[in-house]
């Protein structure tokens, strides 16, 4: 039985590596007019997870450039069927099956969100290991969409003020269904909380003409971190920031000039100064049987989820 008491991730990547696979990226992917892109992803998600460290060994990323463009060509033939869909509605030149064409497409666009946040999780879990354990998410895709869809209703039917609640529940959604093999997650964070934090961003910010944002995002981040947890056989886990406002301040002001300066040629250095500022901001406190995880979880390799996130813009942390 081996405990140990944790840590800290570590980000042992360089910016100038970096800037060397942006740059064959980029000159595939205009030299294929695209087509490279799921192999430029999956290229810089492998560099980004084997430069990153936790307790002495590296993290794995097992996705490849064709899962990820299977993906890529089963999101587009999606995107083309509902501006088909629209185009045809719009030629009809007749205003009701205009307007429904509009209302149709908008409606898929909303859909595809959750179809997106879940597909992506997914898969982006199931192909990250440490140490040969792989992670995983359990999330049922219906009942998903369903958490969505309504969570999406109230929000709109309260001018937006349910918005709050909902991300936390969306959140705890997500958490609750990720494991990393016999290691579950959790995430205790509440609506009100939430609401109320935002709330004090939003007006100090505007009173303090800006001055105040660096503490906002910092009581962001900490809100989001210090409300994961792990769980392992009752042991429990606990994630928590270190961030301050003059870290993000340096970060944030750093990395636009950086940026500026160069003329976006920067922007390698500023992702690294940005890994590193979130990983060397969390601490993990607890204790974990390493030698006790077990693997659970099944492979999954449809990257579907992954590439619609990125044709309509979704983050994921």
């Amino acid at each position: 039985m081996e405990e140990k008491d944790l840590g800290q991730i570590t980000f042992h990547g360089e910016g100038s590596k970096l800037f060397g696979i942006y740059i064959v990226n980029l000159l595939l992917t205009i030299f294929t007019l695209g087509l490279y892109y799921p192999w430029a992803k999956a290229a810089l998600l492998q560099y980004v997870y084997q430069e990153t460290e936790f307790e002495g060994s590296r993290f794995t990323f097992h996705g490849t450039g064709k899962e990820m463009f299977i993906g890529f060509i089963k999101a587009i033939g999606i995107f083309i069927v509902i501006y088909a869909f629209l185009i045809l509605c719009i030629l009809s030149k007749q205003p009701l099956i205009m307007s429904v064409g509009f209302l149709v497409t908008y409606a898929a666009f909303i859909l595809l969100i959750p179809i997106a946040i879940h597909g992506s999780t997914k898969y982006r879990a199931s192909r990250s290991s440490w140490r040969g354990i792989h992670f995983g998410y359990r999330g049922d895709r219906k009942e998903f969409l369903q958490e969505f869809i309504i969570g999406a209703l109230i929000t709109i039917s309260t001018f937006g003020i349910y918005y709050f609640w909902f991300v936390v529940k969306i959140r705890k959604y997500i958490f609750r269904h990720l494991r990393f093999g016999s290691v579950s997650f959790s995430y205790n964070g509440g609506g009100t909380d939430y609401f109320r934090l935002n709330l004090k961003g939003y007006f100090l910010t505007f009173i303090t003409l800006g001055i105040y944002f660096f503490w906002y995002v910092k009581d962001l981040f900490r809100f989001f971190v210090d409300n994961i947890q792990m769980e392992q056989n009752g042991e429990i886990v606990q994630f928590r920031s270190t961030t301050t406002a003059g870290g993000y301040f340096k970060l944030i002001f750093g990395n636009f000039f950086i940026v500026i300066l160069t003329l976006g040629l920067g922007t390698p250095w500023a992702t690294v100064r940005t890994i590193n500022f979130i990983f060397s901001n969390i601490l993990i406190e607890g204790k974990l049987d390493v030698n006790a995880i077990e693997q659970t979880e099944m492979d999954y390799r449809d990257a579907t989820g992954e590439d619609i996130s990125d044709m309509i813009d979704i983050g994921l942390v």
